[in-house]
């Protein structure tokens, strides 16, 4: 028989192993929580002038969190925090950090979760923009009320708190690529919102009583949210030689993914002048920086996604440098007071896809006409406005496709200077800019049969400005919410588009990975409520982006040697140009 000591000897093996945490790493989260600018912000946040003194420092928290992140993965829960903080660091960083000691005992223990819990909380509650209490299933009539008698203008400040301090928290693991980002990155960006669960149970709508999370929302996906342009033909369209259009709408119709939880606006970081292939030795280019979510923000699922995008864009440093923007549909969609108007403001120039109630010519101003998100001269011929319309349509293939969008070009308005600060610009017709001739402008004839006669229709109230005036000025107002500076369709285009888009989907599929992040799973994250929820995603997020530049790192080959780790397989690609809103010319 096993004796009373053997046994007891047995089970403290079993015991976690609680490692002393090392000097260099203690030291790195340190530096990270001192350059942060965190323990500022926060501590005037939860001061009070009564009552027992806190036990915990601010900054030995956010130390705790930034460790607990590093070691699992990106996930922090406040017991691996109490651990580290309390029993598992040497002397030395814990006379640092001003904490006392508890016995290492399960009385011990419980008082130092305790200690953690209630600073956490105190945080929580005073950046949380939403009055709801959490952890009660409320009843609906009563959380309707608890939200009317709520004073928005404190709320909306609490939000802005909220935001504010995750995207810090995030800029912690982006100390090192700030640098580089300024010398090597165009400052172009990628936006689109992630579904992430939470830690509740989601309730219909019909329930009499909220989630234990009331803050969140569900989020659905069909069939018919896909990109691009696949399946926007499944709705009725009334043709008679289409039999199977009810089926078919019934299958566009069906719910393909459900979740409940928050919507993560994040902003993706990519230089689209790369496209990410090695150098000849096999090694990653030292001069490309990898995708980097340097921005996010946090809402209920497709709630407001316009806004919220902004929310996270206004968060990047004023010292990085500005480029496109790209964004999914859900974007161009929007009130342009609530997107578009704003991140022109910010200095980013959009770049769309659009949708089949989109296409063809989209405003005019002065004459011009938008078509597809470009200034035209409104005399081009109708074959080429209605491009994409026949495409859809199947009217043409897709080579003529191809060839029509690049016979738009001749017909674009271009620019006559940059932009002003309010975002109006001068553009020339395409006659004075040397891409056409036009008899209305006499001195733009003769110059060649390589340039496109301009046949413009007579009108009784004669030509418009565009066509009588050198230049005309065309404000931010003007279709605003579908104007993006590249042509729709181009090589330029495409390059930009792409590679920005796809940035952001293997941004998602990296942090989604279920042997890292699990950025999707309510597991990682198990605090209910918005600002709990949006303050543990950005030790996550941070975490993806450390794991993503320390990848990048490896496969440097630095002083001529050989890189620690050979760059991932990058995919073969098509060729540019190729694309068109029904797929490839040029199958796989």
């Amino acid at each position: 028989m096993t004796s009373s000591l053997e046994r007891h000897a047995r089970i403290a093996r079993l015991r976690s192993d609680r490692t002393l945490v090392a000097s260099p790493e203690a030291q790195t989260a340190l530096d990270e929580v001192d350059d942060s600018g965190l323990v500022e912000e926060i501590e005037p946040l939860i001061a009070r002038q009564t009552g027992r003194p806190c036990q915990l420092p601010v900054e030995a928290l956010l130390f705790g969190m930034c460790l607990a992140s590093a070691r699992n993965v990106g996930a922090v829960t406040l017991t691996a925090v109490a651990d580290l903080l309390y029993f598992s660091l040497s002397d030395p960083i814990r006379e640092h950090l001003g904490l006392r000691r508890y016995p290492d005992n399960d009385r011990g223990f419980e008082a130092a979760y305790a200690t953690v819990r209630r600073l956490f909380h105190r945080i929580i509650r005073a950046v949380d923009p939403s009055p709801l209490p959490k952890n009660h299933r409320l009843d609906r009539a009563h959380a309707d009320r608890i939200l009317n008698e709520a004073d928005p203008a404190e709320l909306a400040h609490k939000r802005g708190l909220m935001i504010k301090l995750a995207n810090l928290i995030l800029t912690m693991s982006l100390r090192e690529a700030l640098p580089l980002l300024e010398d090597h990155w165009d400052g172009s960006l990628c936006v689109d919102a992630t579904v992430i669960g939470t830690y509740a149970k989601g309730l219909g709508p019909d329930s009499p009583v909220t989630s234990s999370d009331p803050d969140a929302a569900w989020y659905v996906r069909t069939a018919k949210h896909k990109d691009p342009l696949a399946l926007d033909g499944l709705a009725p369209t009334g043709n008679a030689k289409d039999r199977k259009t009810s089926k078919i709408q019934k299958k566009a119709d069906r719910i393909k993914k459900r979740k409940f939880g928050y919507d993560a606006s994040l902003v993706i970081a990519r230089d689209p002048s790369y496209d990410g292939a090695p150098l000849p030795d096999g090694t990653s280019d030292p001069a490309v920086v990898p995708a980097l979510v340097i921005a996010f923000s946090v809402d209920k699922p497709s709630h407001r996604p316009g806004n919220v995008a902004v929310e996270a864009l206004q968060q990047i440093d004023d010292s990085l440098p500005r480029g496109y923007l790209a964004g999914d549909r859900a974007y161009n969609d929007q009130k342009p007071e609530n997107f578009q108007l704003p991140i022109r403001a910010m200095g980013y120039e959009p770049v769309y896809d659009y949708a089949k109630d989109q296409l063809g010519i989209q405003a005019g101003f002065a004459g011009a006409e938008l078509v597809e998100g470009n200034w035209y001269c409104p005399s081009m011929p109708q074959t080429l406005k209605d491009a994409t319309k026949d495409l859809i349509a199947e009217n043409i293939d897709k080579q003529t496709w191809i060839d029509r969008i690049r016979a738009r070009a001749a017909y674009l308005f271009m620019p006559k200077q940059r932009p002003d600060a309010e975002g109006h610009r001068r553009m020339m017709c395409p006659a004075e800019a040397g891409r056409t001739q036009c008899p209305l402008k006499q001195y733009t004839l003769g110059r060649g049969i390589h340039l496109p006669l301009i046949d413009p229709a007579p009108t009784p109230a004669g030509p418009p400005l565009c066509c009588s005036q050198k230049t005309v000025t065309i404000p931010p107002e003007a279709g605003p919410n579908l104007w993006q500076p590249l042509q729709y369709g181009s090589e330029a285009w495409q390059r930009v588009y792409f590679r920005l888009r796809n940035s952001v989907e293997g941004i998602n599929g990296y942090a989604k990975d279920t042997l890292y992040e699990r950025l999707e799973e309510p597991g990682t994250r198990r605090i209910r409520g918005i600002a709990a929820q949006t303050i543990l995603l950005a030790f996550q997020l941070a975490h993806a982006n450390r794991r993503k530049l320390t990848a990048w790192a490896d496969s440097i080959a630095l002083h001529g040697d050989r890189p620690h780790r050979r760059p991932t397989r990058r995919r073969k690609t098509k060729p540019l140009g190729t694309w068109t809103p029904k797929g490839y010319v040029i199958e796989p």
